[in-house]
């Protein structure tokens, strides 16, 4: 596949499914899709129908028995010429994501790099998926562990990673034995439908990986279909715990990342012109719209507060906003204009609650993209819990600034709030930092470290309501949700000899 064929994706009419390794109509109902740097109707995207989605989950069932017999080896070799040809056509899947999420072109690039390393650690299954046995735990006895797949598992992604997030979940999981039906967003579909292309082109038989593109329709019909037996959600936390909740409920293994508020805290020793460099990029990149971006700073005292306010307004002066295309941009466009005026509700109250506006991104324009759904970086002093800007997630490129008197008091702030997804912060002091990562309640923490995303061959999840299940995302945790665990236990007597009846419980005494 070339740019040619990516551009073809990118101007079709109507983006498709893509079901037993073709593409698949079904514009019964469609949505628009837009260029969010533009605000144009770029293209129309399909959404599946229950019998569209019943269909994909049929191909995935009929491709399991084959599949799931296929040597782990042979299935590393898929992987790898899949790796190989993503990245041959990286530029290609990059352009898309930022022509329909609004990303700058080098956010996207690392966006696509992180997922493709996911893609790098399946093509290990061989050694991940190696049991454990045990000779003579018993007179003549052995017993060994295997890792067994489920059989048809789903995946449910969100619009802000349209390829990353996916590849924390299919590569693993087909890796494992599985087959998969992915529902994407329906907000940014042809990235993820071109992906499902580059896999069938590595090798991969038809059936294994499907995509469906849809709404609740489609997301109910993946949980409640008998035929599928795990789902991996990412979102925000109230779909996390419904999508939990039902699946769970109709006998489904669920893995459901929700929401966050990432706190950072920068103590009074920290180097604060580097925090501050490292706040602008992990609250304003790629316009705030990260499950791992830090929205909420807590400053310990107000010496540290007003330094770390004043350097941050000076950043945001030159904080560069514009269409992603342009490498120059710090920062792109909100992904949908509801999007957009939502995050503007939440500065306007922020305003009313009392929080302090020191800089005001609502008057920004973009010459030559005024239909464009952009917003300047947002900065609030004085926030205090309790404030609705503080509680819930706002999603967008707006900083809050709290004030603390001690890392004590910081760390409770964090503590106590509904979410722990990620966390970090910012010192000089070993000490601080040591008792910070063993006592603060989320999952994902950072010494100086404002992004701690785990590389692949560990595992990404948060703590409380950040996450619904009991484990993480890709890395060692993904084996052990895509599998199940299946431990044997052997004996061959001696032939021509009869044995007597053993009534008491089995031992090794």
């Amino acid at each position: 596949m070339n740019a040619r064929a990516a551009t073809e994706i990118s101007a079709a009419a109507t983006v498709g499914h893509f079901i037993n390794g073709a593409e698949v109509s079904d514009t019964g109902r469609t949505l628009p899709v837009t260029n969010p740097a533009t605000g144009a109707v770029t293209r129309q995207v399909a959404m599946a129908s229950r019998a569209t989605v019943e269909d994909a989950i049929a191909a995935a069932a009929a491709a399991f028995p084959e599949w799931r017999n296929t040597p782990p080896a042979k299935r590393a070799r898929v992987m790898f010429r899949f790796k190989q040809l993503l990245e041959e056509h990286a530029d290609e899947i990059v352009a898309l994501l930022t022509n329909e999420h609004g990303k700058v072109l080098d956010d996207a690039m690392g966006e696509f790099q992180r997922g493709v390393e996911v893609v790098d650690y399946a093509c290990g299954i061989s050694e991940l998926l190696k049991g454990e046995h045990s000779r003579n735990v018993g007179p003549n006895i052995d017993s060994w562990s295997e890792f067994q797949p489920l059989g048809v598992v789903a995946g449910i992604t969100p619009f802000n990673f349209p390829a990353m997030v996916p590849m924390w979940m299919f590569p693993m999981a087909i890796a494992c034995g599985n087959t998969f039906v992915l529902k994407p967003s329906e907000k940014d579909p042809s990235a993820p439908l071109y992906i499902a292309r580059l896999f069938t082109e590595a090798g991969l038989p038809d059936g294994v990986y499907n995509v469906v593109n849809g709404d609740k329709e489609a997301v109910d019909t993946l949980l409640e279909d008998p035929r599928v037996q795990a789902v991996s959600f990412v979102g925000s936390t109230p779909i996390a715990e419904y999508i939990y909740a039902t699946g769970t409920a109709n006998g489904k293994r669920v893995q459901a990342l929700g929401g966050a508020k990432n706190h950072a805290i920068v103590m009074p020793d920290a180097d604060i012109d580097n925090a501050v460099s490292a706040l602008m990029g992990a609250a304003y990149g790629s316009c705030g719209e990260r499950c791992m971006a830090i929205s909420v700073a807590v400053c310990v005292g107000d010496e540290t507060a007003d330094t770390v306010v004043s350097k941050l307004s000076n950043e945001l002066q030159n904080l560069k906003v514009g269409n992603g295309t342009d490498t120059s941009n710090h920062m792109g466009p909100l992904i949908t204009k509801a999007h957009h005026d939502n995050v503007r509700a939440y500065v306007d109250l922020g305003i009313e609650e009392g929080a302090d506006l020191v800089v005001d991104g609502r008057t920004l324009t973009v010459d030559g993209h005024e239909d464009g759904f952009f917003l300047g970086g947002c900065l609030f002093d004085n926030v205090k819990p309790g404030m609705r800007i503080y509680n819930e997630e706002i999603f967008g490129p707006v900083l809050c600034i709290v004030r603390a008197d001690s890392q004590e008091q910081a760390m409770q702030l964090i503590n106590e709030h509904e979410y722990g997804n990620g966390t970090c912060i910012f010192t000089r002091d070993g000490e601080a930092a040591r008792y910070f990562a063993d006592n603060i309640q989320v999952g994902m923490v950072g010494i100086n470290v404002p992004l701690p995303v785990p590389v692949a061959i560990h595992s990404f999840g948060g703590w409380k309501r950040s996450l619904f299940g009991d484990l993480f995302a890709y890395g060692p945790d993904s084996v052990r949700f895509y599998t199940r665990r299946k431990t044997i236990t052997q004996r061959w007597p001696k032939g021509g000899v009869r044995e007597k009846a053993q009534f008491t419980f089995p031992s090794n005494q």
